[in-house]
């Protein structure tokens, strides 16, 4: 695939499409190099000075120095007001959360406070803030495995991205350090050590990361696979397994069309309307659960823009906790399996 447009990425060498990284390495590499070019960026969080929970923050300490790499005491709500402050004193920090569950404990100042700060002061003061969340099931349980973006789509002034492959995790970090805006920023923890899903990227996917800085624009969606048969919406690892699906079902006769929305908040409708009208059919898959999922969002802005009634299908988690068991796990989340059986059943 080549450079989209509002993207600076230059793609077309050939050492830019074949330099691998990890989402892990990518994340790290757009913070050193906003980090170098804008001397207002700070990093917190807890453990962070020696890597954090999953070791994207490690060596930038020696790099950047204590006072631009700060460890934090158990504190979330604490840590997040410290930076709510900075950043709305001119600063950009960013703030990792060991896991993204742990987001809860901040609630208030990120709903109360990061959220509505700029529309209550009339636009005089910005929260240019980027809260890295590390979300999705991998073995860990209810309370360290869950997918919070949903929590967060109904509350205005805060952007959720949603990375699924390196390229798009560098291009979307840098878009976001760079906004005057709130944005969460959800990492799945099953990409952070490998380049696609089972270690690979899949072809229709971003094949390399360039060296040099980049911005993917925020609200901007990604047609990461031609089909006319039927649209597949999904993020993240769920797409890594739409886009299985789609290959499976292609040897089959169906086409199916994949997009991967990169940005919940601020979300591409146009791109997935189009999409729609082209195919006629739509399915949405997520790791969440369907209750209160952005699947029924993104279903709903659909069905409210097409002029004739079209099959519309959900591909969500059970409605329960994430469990511990690994059989439970794979029993409750769905897999490209189940996405196939989905898909079928809008014809």
């Amino acid at each position: 695939m080549g450079p989209r447009k509002g993207e600076n990425a230059k793609l077309s060498s050939e050492g830019a499409q074949n330099r691998k990284l990890t989402l892990l390495q990518a994340i790290q590499e757009a913070m050193i190099q906003e980090m170098e070019r804008d001397k207002s960026i700070f990093l917190i969080g807890e453990d962070i000075r020696i890597g954090g929970g999953f070791g994207v923050t490690r060596g930038l300490t020696d790099r950047f120095g204590t006072e631009r790499v700060i460890d934090t005491p158990i504190s979330e709500a604490g840590y997040v007001g410290v930076a709510i402050g900075a950043a709305v004193m001119g600063m950009r920090p960013i703030v990792e959360f060991q896991f993204g569950d742990f987001v809860f404990c901040a609630m208030d100042q990120i709903v109360n406070e990061a959220a509505k700060l700029r529309y209550m002061s009339g636009g005089q003061i910005s929260v240019p803030i980027v809260l890295r969340l590390p979300v999705g099931a991998n073995r860990r349980a209810a309370q360290h495995g869950q997918c919070s973006e949903s929590v967060f789509m109904g509350i205005p002034g805060l952007q959720l991205a949603v990375p699924s492959t390196p390229y798009d995790a560098k291009g979307l970090m840098i878009s976001s350090i760079r906004d005057n805006n709130p944005v969460l920023f959800f990492e799945h923890k099953l990409l952070y050590s490998t380049q696609g899903i089972r270690g690979r990227i899949d072809p229709h996917l971003p094949q390399g990361v360039p060296e040099e800085e980049y911005a993917i624009p925020l609200g901007k969606a990604s047609v990461v696979r031609r089909g006319a048969d039927v649209t597949v919406v999904a993020t993240q690892i769920m797409l890594h397994r739409a886009v299985e699906a789609a290959e499976d079902l292609s040897r089959q006769g169906i086409e199916a069309e994949v997009i991967d929305p990169r940005t919940l908040v601020p979300l591409d409708r146009d791109t997935i309307i189009e999409s729609v009208r082209k195919t006629g059919r739509l399915l949405i898959t997520h790791e969440a659960p369907g209750t209160g999922g952005w699947a029924g969002e993104i279903a709903i802005s659909v069905e409210e823009s097409i002029e004739h009634p079209i099959p519309i299908r959900r591909v969500t988690t059970a409605d329960v906790p994430v469990p511990y068991s690994p059989v439970l796990e794979s029993a409750v989340i769905p897999g490209k399996e189940q996405i196939i059986e989905g898909i079928r059943s809008l014809f």
